[in-house]
């Protein structure tokens, strides 16, 4: 069973930029896609950032041209770089894969962004 750990969440000023991690205790090299969700105060869980096994990419509409992701299937981790960060980009940030139709997720780590 793969579980995730996310890290790198943290305080910072609006326009700042944080790198997370997810690491996977597992391979993901089986994994077709992993996928970075964001839930903040008071609202439902989106999706922000994905990636394929192949490298393919999609980024929600909010967060394209900030955001970053990457696979490092050597170490099994997947990063989301984030830059230019806003406060509406304050949330708990979900690292999540669906295997045998079963979503997997970690725990989360915060992002908050302030002026």
């Amino acid at each position: 069973q793969v579980q995730l750990v996310e890290s790198g969440g943290d305080f910072v000023r609006t326009g700042g930029s944080l790198r997370l991690t997810c690491a996977a205790s597992g391979s993901i090299s089986n994994i077709d896609t992993v996928n970075w969700y964001r839930q903040p105060p008071g609202q439902q869980r989106e999706l922000v950032a994905q990636i394929t096994d192949g490298g393919m990419t999609y980024y929600s509409g909010s967060v394209n041209g900030r955001f970053t992701i990457a696979r490092v299937t050597a170490n099994n981790t997947v990063s989301l770089q984030m830059n230019s960060l806003k406060p509406e980009d304050t949330a708990v940030y979900y690292c999540n894969v669906v295997i045998d139709y079963i979503p997997i997720w970690g725990r989360g780590t915060q992002v908050t962004v302030s002026s």
